[in-house]
């Protein structure tokens, strides 16, 4: 059985800027108003012998949206972008890191950090190392950029297109309608740069 919803109808939508590095057109920082489509498909089960609750599912897809909503958005495993000042920062078990939130410092900082012109290679980045930055800056090709963190969403992911955001989508509801026990076959995702233009996205 499938389920399906519409996300321009449904108000499913976020609104951001971002640059694919090095691109003719897109590599200039510019923005789309975004809507994302979903499909859910599964067994029926429950006393109401749903899919999903449509209801679980638009929260689900609304908490993504929030997230990314008027932010500028990071790839931060994209191998055209240089990060400037980052030291590599060793996760325990408990650690967690929001990078929307600006607000938890690290306890100690890497005396490497004092060096301008100093660079990390992103193949490997995690948003941990950017755990102490008031700042996102970074480098494509011969310009430079410099973002207050909280403008920002950093996004782990090689690319910031429609087809990298509509597998981050699928990703991210898939396991969160597998935490609240529906019994989901796969979840596809269509992340809409406009009317008639986006990607999709399979999740099983």
């Amino acid at each position: 059985m499938k389920i399906m919803i519409n996300g321009i109808n449904a108000g499913l939508r976020f609104s951001s800027a971002h640059i694919i590095p090095v691109h003719t057109s897109c590599g200039f920082i510019h923005g789309h108003s975004y809507f994302v489509d979903v499909e859910i498909e599964g067994d029926r089960f429950g006393d109401y012998e749903f899919v999903a609750d449509f209801k679980d599912v638009k929260n689900s897809v609304r908490t993504i949206c929030k997230k990314l909503d008027h932010r500028v958005l990071i790839p931060i495993n994209n191998k055209n972008m240089k990060f400037k000042e980052l030291t590599a920062f060793e996760k325990s078990e408990n650690d967690e890191f929001d990078s929307s939130d600006n607000s938890k410092k690290s306890e100690t900082e890497n005396s490497s950090n004092d060096s301008s012109n100093d660079f990390l290679d992103n193949s490997d980045l995690s948003v941990l190392d950017f755990y102490n930055k008031d700042y996102v800056e970074f480098t494509i090709k011969n310009k430079d950029y410099k973002f207050p963190m909280e403008d920002c969403i950093l996004l782990p992911l090689k690319h910031s297109s429609a087809e990298d955001l509509s597998q981050y989508f699928a990703n991210i509801i898939f396991e969160d309608l597998k935490e609240k026990e529906y019994k989901i076959d796969s979840v596809a995702v269509c992340v809409n740069e406009g009317i008639g233009q986006g990607a999709f996205f399979k999740k099983e």
